[in-house]
């Protein structure tokens, strides 16, 4: 079990742990798919999309590119032609997906007692109209377009480290993805916990498949806040 008071702030992942993502996802797919007279499973829909996910981030372009072409590919994958407004869709629902059920309560319950921080594969004004629905107020914010490199690459994790600038024992980075946050963030010696969100695609949802042991395993923020802040 983790020893919570060695650290003095937590970061965090915000599209899949934060922010219910795949649900925005398929909300912004499936009509555009469905519109086309084609059809695939959730768990499939979401293999794809971390496979072109992951494709488009290197070499690094701005998330609403990368989305863009995770669209022109899952178009082409299925054998139909998207429309610009196809391929708009997913950069254009952002501003509408919405956080996990729990995400306020528990980001209010671990404020009073670490500093809090974003790590995230997004555009700066992306997550700027994430950022009022998540209800807290966070230290530092670090995003891809800052670092010109997406999660799992080195300089994201670099530039939090030098934007924090706490020694890595004094951090617990909080992912829902081992392959974006839990092994890339372990290789900078940070502790690290799994929020394994429930998911079509189980364990992995819509990133790519890796294996990887966090420090600490959770089936919600609810509980990283109730083992984090006891009490509160």
């Amino acid at each position: 079990m983790l020893n919570f008071d060695q650290f003095q702030i937590l970061t965090f992942d915000c599209y899949g742990t934060l922010i219910d993502w795949e649900s925005g996802i398929f909300s912004a797919l499936r009509p555009l798919i469905a519109a086309h007279g084609k059809s695939i499973s959730d768990a499939e829909l979401l293999e794809l999309y971390g496979e072109f996910e992951a494709g488009a981030e290197s070499p690094y372009q701005p998330y609403r590119l990368v989305l863009a072409e995770v669209t022109r590919r899952i178009a082409e994958r299925l054998g139909f032609s998207p429309t610009e407004q196809d391929i708009r869709a997913l950069a254009d629902s952002i501003p509408d997906w919405g956080p996990w059920p729990d995400t306020v309560d528990a980001l209010a319950r671990l404020r009073p007692r670490y500093k809090l921080a974003i790590i995230s594969n997004i555009d700066d004004d992306l997550f700027a109209k994430t950022r009022p629905k998540l209800k807290a107020s966070f230290d530092f914010v670090i995003t891809a377009e800052q670092a010109r490199c997406y999660k799992p690459g080195r300089p994201i994790f670099q530039l939090a480290l030098d934007k924090i600038g706490l020694d890595p024992s004094r951090i617990l980075h909080v992912g829902q993805s081992i392959y974006h946050d839990v092994l890339p963030a372990q290789s900078f010696g940070l502790a690290t916990v799994w929020v394994n969100r429930p998911s079509p695609r189980t364990g992995i949802g819509a990133v790519k498949s890796a294996r990887g042991r966090p420090d600490l395993e959770v089936p919600s923020l609810q509980r990283l806040a109730e083992l984090a802040a006891p009490g509160r």
